[in-house]
């Protein structure tokens, strides 16, 4: 017997998503981009071929190692503040957006009051991915089809960096060169961004405001590039893999450090640049030599991660963030993006670079300065969750990625079955600490190519977004290449069940949940759904290596109902009377249940959908 959204129609879905595009169909323009951050950039003023990965002074040591048998316990089943310190940026959509996003003027985005009570089971995405084309379009894309996106689920999206990068329009925003030049002055041989110009990026978020959907930044402060002139600097070479090492005698290399912003000319700032503004750089201008040198009367910040013997160095020149003048400045900063832009929330780049002793102050002082709530996630990249714990000791009003989680579902998916689902959840931050998690499957960092590369298997990946989406623990962020693809490289197929999954997070994944994480090779849980969503409720059941039939409880209030098999292609199910029954799963397999009166939800979800073709 054929289910509503097996097949055929979940892939529907997706190819209706797949025609996401701007408004007056405007074409894309094949290019690639090449950040810095994942891919080599040549210094200032010189052309060379940049190899795929990373040169050795950069983080290598951060690429996926073995895949030992994944371990994952069992996440609290209380929605200890579900919101927690995302607050409203994350899982509250702004209120009172009204009126045309065509004129936009400067301080003209204030965000409306929110309440996290204003949305439940919040959803954030991440609305670029490394390989999207570089042809300025991508702000108006997101303008076009912002109500697509809140119809969907979304309540938050996170936005790539919005600032000129040091390749010009080419550059992703990691390549950080101006962070006041929004797509609005002509520099790097450009006026806009990779993404487009300051008048569409305002724009943008105005028109997510007014679908209901938050913003969230993306903030890179831990270093800069591209250099508008070089300076002599007296600096020691240290060893690449331990940045507290010496390897030769203090000597004058020639930096570009010197960062001026002539196109801007001191618009909104005056503030230039210098060596004295950093602690270290990667290349010698004068030798064309690469490597790592710490400037002479500096020292790494040792409020850092400790691999490399010190964490602080990652690319570029590494700003010393610390110091009177740059923390002014960047206090300076911080303030006029927020009141020019009116984001929500914010994404902090690369914590593990940047001591954690300046966004314990930074970040308050933010908030102060602006009145704003400024609800922040943080990438720290460690497989370790005390790692991320100690963090959030030190800086315990944020959130952070959950990053050893999406290490166990990598390493579940290319373990040919051998992994024990049971304990997926072992040693996660969504399992020790819910309220300030931000799972995630996949992200820009660890799709094909990059050198953090630890893809999740595509047969695993509709499982892997299951748990995330449909769980009551933590808060999911769906990534842009699973949710469309990557057409650009052809790394990341579309994953057609995504779209689905989002929307019964959306409607059906409420009420308590009940989890059956006992078996290593089938495992289940089920949400009971409630009474403010007519229709709610769901089972979900995974396998990694073989068939089976999971029991699961659904709650005795749904005694006697049919439920459909929603994904998994399996036969419908009567609930036994006191509100458990058996569930078939295929091998490797995901199956979904849900009542068959919420079949009329999901219908009028893919016809939405397909009306917005």
């Amino acid at each position: 017997m054929s289910t509503p959204h097996s097949g055929a129609v979940a892939g529907d879905i997706l190819r209706v998503w797949g025609h996401f595009c701007a408004a007056g169909d405007v074409p894309r323009v094949g290019g690639r981009d090449c950040c810095p951050r994942r891919r080599r950039m040549p210094p200032p003023g010189r052309t060379r071929t940049r190899p795929r990965g990373m040169s050795p002074a950069v983080e290598t040591d951060e690429a996926p190692g073995g895949t030992a048998r994944a371990g994952v316990g069992r996440p609290g089943s209380g929605r200890a503040d579900s919101h927690g310190v995302l607050g409203c940026a994350f899982g509250c959509r702004p209120r009172g957006r009204t009126g045309s996003i065509g004129t936009v003027t400067e301080n003209h985005a204030q965000p409306s009051p929110a309440n996290p009570d204003d949305v439940v089971n919040p959803l954030l995405l991440q609305a670029f991915a490394w390989d999207l084309p570089a042809d300025s379009t991508h702000w108006r894309v997101l303008a076009d089809n912002a109500s697509l996106l809140a119809d969907c689920g979304v309540s938050s999206a996170w936005l790539p960096p919005a600032y000129k990068g040091q390749a010009g329009v080419e550059d992703v925003g990691y390549g950080v060169y101006d962070t006041y030049d929004l797509g609005e002055f002509d520099q790097k041989g450009t006026v806009p961004t990779k993404y487009g110009t300051k008048e569409d990026y305002l724009a943008a978020i105005e028109a997510l405001h007014a679908a209901g959907i938050s913003v969230v930044a993306d903030i890179v402060l831990n270093h800069r590039m591209g250099g508008d002139d070089t300076e002599v600097v007296r600096a020691t070479p240290v060893d690449p893999h331990d940045r507290m090492r010496p390897i030769g005698q203090t000597e004058e290399i020639t930096a570009w450090t010197r960062y001026t912003f002539p196109g801007r000319a001191g618009a909104y700032s005056d503030f230039t640049w210098d060596w004295t503004c950093f602690h270290g750089t990667d290349w010698d201008e004068a030798r064309h030599q690469q490597g790592v040198w710490l400037f002479e009367g500096k020292q790494w910040n040792e409020n850092v991660n400790d691999e490399l013997g010190n964490y602080d160095y990652l690319m570029g020149s590494d700003v010393h963030v610390t110091d009177p003048a740059v923390s002014a400045e960047m206090d300076r900063w911080g303030r006029w993006y927020v009141e020019t832009t009116g984001v929500d929330g914010l994404r902090l780049d690369a914590l593990k670079h940047v001591g954690a002793d300046f966004f314990a102050r930074w970040l308050p002082e933010l908030r102060r300065a602006t009145g704003r709530a400024l609800p922040a996630v943080g990438e720290y990249w460690s497989r370790d969750v005390a790692e991320l714990e100690g963090y959030l000791e030190a800086v315990p009003f944020m959130s952070l990625f959950d990053v050893p989680l999406h290490f166990h579902l990598h390493a579940a998916s290319t373990s040919n079955g051998d992994v024990d689902l049971s304990r997926l959840f072992e040693g996660t931050l969504v399992a020790s600490d819910p309220a300030r998690a931000v799972t995630f499957v996949e992200n820009h960092d660890t799709q094909p190519g990059q050198s953090l590369a630890s893809t999740i298997e595509s047969w695993f990946k509709p499982s892997a977004y299951a748990l995330i989406l449909l769980r009551e623990a933590g808060t999911p962020c769906v990534f842009w290449g699973d949710l469309f693809g990557t057409p650009e490289t052809g790394d990341l197929p579309a994953v057609t069940e995504v779209p689905l999954l989002m929307t019964m997070r959306r409607a059906l994944a409420h009420g308590p949940q009940h989890d059956a994480l006992d078996d290593p090779d089938v495992v289940g849980f089920t949400r009971e759904g409630d009474d403010a969503h007519p229709g709610s409720g769901l089972a979900v059941v995974l396998s990694d290596r073989r068939a089976g039939t999971k029991r699961l409880h659904v709650g005795a209030g749904h005694a006697g109902e049919q439920w459909i098999c929603v994904l998994g292609g399996h036969e419908p199910v009567t609930i036994g009377g006191d509100g458990s029954v058996d569930l078939p799963v295929s091998d490797g397999g995901l199956s979904i249940y849900a009542p068959e009166t919420a079949k009329p939800i999901l219908d009028s979800a893919e016809q939405h959908l397909l009306r917005q073709r």
